[in-house]
């Protein structure tokens, strides 16, 4: 099983700070913020007015036929796209590889929040009647994988996990154990998300869980910060295409990066709430380094969970320490891309590999922005405010989610 080695051939991702890769990729090396007063819904009932919302993005040319795409939630939607730019970046031709052969592991989060908020409005104000015959399959959160599926007839492995905003992670982590296994030869995997809605503003704000910096919109993300009051909602979606080593050779395919390492473990501890000393993470995160069998101080950038929330980045700090020792606060490299994108959920894990990867492309370490006054407990070299140049040939990425679900993948430089 272990002489399969998969590399990451595609990236595709949409964001708070840009549509597609490239634009991206520009905003997160520039340190641009895409958090803004909140556009798509009334916030003047609501705490929190403030979100990292997708701007200007229409759907429609990524999906075979429109009627589809009307019929898909936002997630959905944004799921489709990321996964087709993912592709086409790729250069796999759908026709000429066996599809049977190619899997999809594409979810979220959440699922179709909005398609949930609208038809159960329907079925108060307007009776059973009302509501679509197209709920059930627009809302599940397994329907984006079967519709990118769909979309180009891949007929092998074909699952949704939901492991709140360790989502993406564990999809790409579990489409990496399936090929390792000889089950596939492809995938495309990641996530995508959109709950910036009524009940998703209404339900996390409650639990007193974003930040509340509505006049500062762009200084509101603050991982490690002393000043930080909460995440801030985003939304988006993150894929990649992976493949086994010899079939992306045998099509002359351009690699990005050898993906070396998948760490997965749970808390154990509470709903909501991190292991106070990070006991779950740091063995999440040595588990990638164990299967990839490199040592600690191999690694130079780490993109953290880092949330902007009081308890999880200090428990996360605590986790990379106890993963790295000495190494963590003398020359390994932390940064937190949410500082710009704020918390895309179950999508972030699929954005946050695609910024380690263009990391390793460029020798760019991307900043946490905001770091104005790092709280004491939370001491590590988060590249605060600027990008910085840095050679990057093995990065590890982290997602944390509700649940006590961890989640760690490692990637290095192909060669």
């Amino acid at each position: 099983m272990n002489e399969r080695r998969v590399v990451i051939t595609g990236i595709g991702c949409i964001s708070p700070v840009g549509n597609d890769l490239a634009t991206t990729w520009d905003s997160l090396k520039a340190g641009r913020s895409g958090i803004t007063p909140i556009t798509s819904m009334d916030t003047s009932n609501y705490t929190t007015t403030i979100a990292g919302e997708v701007k200007g993005f229409d759907a429609t040319p990524f999906f075979n036929n429109p009627k589809d795409c009307r019929r898909a939630d936002r997630y959905v939607q944004l799921a489709v796209a990321a996964s087709r730019m993912a592709l086409v970046d790729s250069g796999l031709d759908p026709e000429s590889v066996d599809k049977t052969r190619v899997g999809v592991m594409v979810s979220s989060g959440i699922g179709g929040l909005g398609t949930l908020e609208e038809e159960h409005s329907k079925l108060l104000n307007r009776g059973p009647g009302r509501v679509s015959p197209f709920l059930i399959p627009m809302m599940i959160a397994n329907i984006s994988s079967g519709i990118v599926s769909m979309e180009y007839g891949f007929g092998g492995p074909n699952m949704a996990i939901v492991t709140a905003c360790a989502t993406s992670n564990h999809s790409i982590g579990e489409a990496w154990r399936i090929i390792k296994f000889g089950d596939a030869d492809a995938f495309l995997c990641g996530g995508g998300e959109a709950s910036i809605l009524p009940c998703g503003l209404a339900g996390f704000g409650n639990m007193k869980a974003l930040s509340t910096r509505n006049d500062e919109p762009e200084k509101a993300s603050r991982p490690f910060d002393v000043g930080r009051d909460g995440f801030v909602m985003g939304e988006g979606a993150g894929v990649l295409m992976i493949e086994e080593l010899e079939h992306a050779k045998k099509r002359g395919a351009r690699i990005y990066a050898e993906l070396i390492g998948y760490g997965l473990s749970a808390d154990a501890y509470h709903m909501t709430s991190p292991h106070p000393e990070g006991e779950g993470a740091a063995r999440c995160m040595q588990m990638a380094l164990r299967h990839g069998g490199i040592n600690p101080e191999e690694v130079n950038y780490v993109n953290a969970h880092g949330t902007s929330t009081g308890l999880g980045d200090i428990c996360e700090t605590k986790a990379i320490k106890k993963t790295f020792g000495d190494y963590a606060k003398n020359g390994l490299l932390v940064s937190s891309t949410k500082s710009m994108t704020g918390h895309m959920l179950g999508a972030a894990g699929g954005l946050e590999i695609a910024a380690c990867l263009m990391a390793m492309q460029e020798n760019i370490v991307p900043p946490t922005i905001n770091l104005d006054q790092p709280d004491p407990e939370c001491d590590l070299d988060y590249v605060p405010h600027t990008a910085r140049e840095a050679k990057v040939d093995i990065a590890l990425s982290n997602s944390f989610g509700f649940g006590g679900h961890n989640s760690s993948l490692l990637i290095r430089r192909f060669a």
